[in-house]
């Protein structure tokens, strides 16, 4: 199904995981990396189509990830002569997409590229958001930076760390309850901030709290 212009509707899917890392994906018998994506049906809505490929190349079920976000409009690449088929040359001239930015939420084991009897990939890792931009196959370079730096600013702070209260707040190891002696991090040490962003702290804002017990000075800082 082509547009007048002769692009096919597509979707293109982001997958992270709780550390913002994005799923990255081989296809079968290639040393070719890319995101999971794949054609709309007709009477497909873009979301529909979505879930179905997630699955088909991913494994994964609607349970399994939150949609973030998606581009507003559709982004287009075209396809080199090279890689289109001799029947298709003069009418087919590439992909026209709408990407989500998708959260998973089950774990890395829930993922499987042997889902259906026509698998897409062959293997998988993690990467960090931006990498896929300096490996990524030329023609599509220019629609993953759009996509990349569209989505980008929908990207979900990074889970804490277990050891730390919200706001920088830590409770020192061994102490528990009215004994807790808590220490303002550096926010760097406290959560990870998304791509460009910084944090201004506040000067003046100071956290102390009453020593308990004359052991407490003892312990290192």
């Amino acid at each position: 199904m082509l547009d007048r212009d002769g692009f096919r509707p597509n979707v293109g899917i982001i997958l992270l995981n709780h550390k913002n890392q994005v799923f990255w994906g081989k296809r079968i018998r290639t040393h070719s990396w890319q995101f999971p994506q794949g054609g709309i049906d007709r009477g497909e809505s873009p979301e529909q189509a979505m879930f179905r490929e997630l699955h088909e190349e991913v494994g994964l079920h609607p349970e399994h990830v939150r949609i973030v976000a998606r581009t507003r409009d559709w982004l287009r690449y075209e396809v080199p002569d090279r890689y289109i088929r001799r029947d298709a040359r003069g009418h087919y001239r590439g992909q026209k997409q709408i990407w989500y930015l998708l959260q998973l939420l089950g774990h890395d084991w829930d993922l499987n590229l042997r889902a259906t009897n026509h698998p897409e990939f062959d293997a998988w890792r993690w990467n960090e958001y931006w990498v896929p931009l300096d490996v990524v196959v030329e023609f599509k370079r220019g629609v993953y930076e759009l996509a990349l730096t569209e989505l980008a600013r929908f990207l979900p702070r990074p889970e804490p760390r277990n050891r730390f209260l919200r706001g920088g707040m830590r409770v020192r190891d061994g102490e528990t309850g009215s004994d807790a002696h808590l220490a303002r991090l550096p926010p760097s040490a406290s959560y990870e901030l998304p791509p460009g962003a910084t944090f201004e702290p506040d000067p003046h804002l100071v956290v102390t709290a009453p020593m308990t017990s004359s052991t407490d000075s003892q312990k290192p800082n």
